[in-house]
């Protein structure tokens, strides 16, 4: 198994940390990984929790957290990573707090990061460790309470490593993008029986894997050409004999029309290091893939995001660090998106077709000019991160973490997340006209009538060196006197982290905030969202206790909402 040496990885059964509170009920679930050995995870049941598994209960929405232990303990050893259920309830006297704490008692030093984007009722949970190259399957059927349902190891994916994003088929069963390479350097054999050469754990290619809802992988298929992609755009460290920028971080599905969608970010284990010495190992690809033959995913197109008007340095140009994309729902259209960590949102009309031309429809600077008229943030190298196209396809919702380069000093250290109405972008079809392309674009939106219209900007301030990456939507709503839930396609909320990756210098405040969405799209603070402990706006992991024990610190970073399946009609 290859390993990022800055984290540690311990397997077999160690307990969770002594001196959780007496009132607090402990339920394991265990299974076996392909390796014979058992994995298991802890329930942490606060009395929150306790109270809303009785009969009779009113129904609770809950807010999953996955989240990673940011320091060892007192003793040296290190603390498990968790799940943690917030209850999400509007309402509640709960409303943010902790109710659970699933700790992962079997492997340390996951770097917890990604599950899926969305959940529906009997859905699994997805949650991927990036670093120690092991996928989490969740059930989440009895929420506030969850059990383990399976474990994907290292070895079961041989050809990929740095588990990062999920996206559930209708099935139940998962695509999985594995940004990195190989365990081991050198060739790797497909389940399809296809080969490619990797350089290695956390190198290059990556893959793209489906997960049975047992954690079982159904098939390992390559994210990379057989043939060389641009030998400029496409460097690889070390040199591969057949360049390719296959890293793909970001995924998005659209079974109807028998699509995916990847996008790749970087040779990540350069960033780790803190050693970017190209800027194109910072990826501008966007691949598409047939998934007619749903374990045979196609690679069908690999395109290039193009810069835009800026005039930044070369680390710093608009379609690189290929970090999320997002695809329309609707039947009626097929558009998709791509967000780049440089501050510019793309779009295509046509998912379908083999040749996609990509056109730069927003760039970041113009929300920042509606948050700061003076001093405004700039957008390159911004840390664009979550996006999103709501299920109605009315709104796209992203998030920035930071000003980007040479942001003036006292707004340098904001980061938002913006609304962006794009009905008539989409209803232009294949005759859309946006593009950003002229430097007044770049912060005033786009000229052309189909360009996306600025809804709202929220600024969610952080004063380390990290800020909101990763978020979610809710899309749903109680019925019958608070007594069920039922999903809807319209979002009411969305609730951010503000966490990124700690060994690559930039982590951010630990803190979970949540913001209101009305009907229009706007967005306001959500203010009854609080800490339990300071009853401060938002909620931090950056506290002393936990369900769990006296853990001190942790980072949060992926987000779902979801509600027992009982609970759901």
């Amino acid at each position: 198994m290859g390993v990022i040496a800055l984290v540690a990885v311990s397997s077999g059964l160690v307990p969770p940390p002594a001196a959780a509170g007496a009132s607090v009920r402990r339920v394991t679930s265990t299974v076996t990984g392909s390796d014979g050995q058992p994995y298991r995870i802890t329930n942490h049941l606060t009395r929150t929790a306790q109270a809303a598994e009785r009969p009779g209960a009113p129904a609770r929405q809950w807010l999953l957290v996955w989240t990673g232990d940011a320091a060892p303990g007192p003793d040296g050893k290190p603390d498990p990573d968790f799940l943690a259920v917030v209850d999400a309830t509007p309402g509640s006297p709960d409303y943010g707090r902790v109710a659970n704490t699933v700790t992962v008692d079997s492997v340390f030093g996951n770097e917890p990061h990604h599950m899926q984007y969305t959940w529906r009722k009997g859905d699994k949970v997805y949650a991927g460790g990036l670093l120690s190259d092991t996928v989490y399957v969740f059930d989440v059927s009895r929420l506030p309470r969850v059990s383990l349902s399976g474990v994907t190891l290292p070895h079961d994916t041989p050809c990929g490593s740095v588990p990062d994003a999920f996206t559930v088929l209708r099935d139940g069963t998962a695509y999985g993008s594995y940004m990195g390479g190989p365990d081991v350097a050198g060739p790797c054999t497909y389940s399809d029986g296809q080969t490619r050469v990797g350089n290695g754990f956390a190198g290059s290619p990556g893959e793209v894997v489906r997960l049975g809802a047992d954690g079982r992988v159904l098939a390992e298929m390559p994210a990379a050409k057989k043939t060389a992609e641009d030998p400029v755009s496409c460097p690889n460290q070390p040199a591969l004999p057949v360049p390719t920028c296959a890293n793909p971080h970001g995924i998005a599905l659209r079974e109807d029309l028998n699509r995916l969608v990847t996008s790749d970010f970087v040779e990540v284990r350069h960033v780790v290091a803190g050693l970017v010495t190209d800027p194109n190992l910072q990826r501008r690809t966007v691949r598409t893939y047939d998934i007619s033959d749903r374990n045979r995913p196609r690679l069908l197109s690999l395109s290039y995001l193009p810069d835009g008007p800026r005039v930044d340095d070369e680390y710093s140009r608009e379609g690189l660090l290929a970090m999320e994309p997002a695809v329309t729902h609707q039947p009626r259209h097929k558009g998709a998106f791509v967000a780049t960590g440089m501050g510019a949102v793309y779009y295509t009309p046509d998912m379908t077709k083999r040749e996609l031309t990509w056109r730069q429809v927003f760039d970041d600077a113009t929300a920042f000019r509606r948050i700061y008229p003076r001093d405004t943030p700039t957008s390159a190298a911004d840390g664009g991160s979550w996006l999103m196209v709501s299920p109605d396809d009315r709104f796209l919702f992203h998030t920035v973490m930071f000003g980007g380069n040479n942001s003036p000093a006292v707004n340098a250290e904001s980061g938002m997340v913006y609304v962006l109405d794009i009905r008539r972008l989409l209803a232009a079809g294949s005759r859309t006209s946006c593009r950003i392309d002229t430097i007044a674009e770049t912060v005033r939106g786009g000229a052309e009538p189909d360009c996306p219209a600025l809804v709202s900007a929220l600024p969610i301030v952080d004063t380390t060196l990290g800020g909101p990456h990763w978020g979610a939507m809710d899309t749903f709503r109680p019925v019958a006197g608070g007594k069920h839930f039922r999903q809807t396609d319209q979002v009411s909320r969305v609730v951010t982290s503000n966490y990124f990756v700690a060994p690559t210098g930039l982590d951010g405040d630990a803190r979970i905030c949540m913001a209101l969405v009305d009907p229009a799209g706007r967005l306001t603070e959500d203010r009854a969202f609080r800490d339990e402990h300071t009853g401060r706006r938002c909620v931090s992991f950056d506290r002393t206790s936990w369900p769990h024990g006296d853990t001190g610190k942790a980072n949060p970073h992926g987000l779902l909402f979801a509600v027992a399946d009982a609970q759901l009609r």
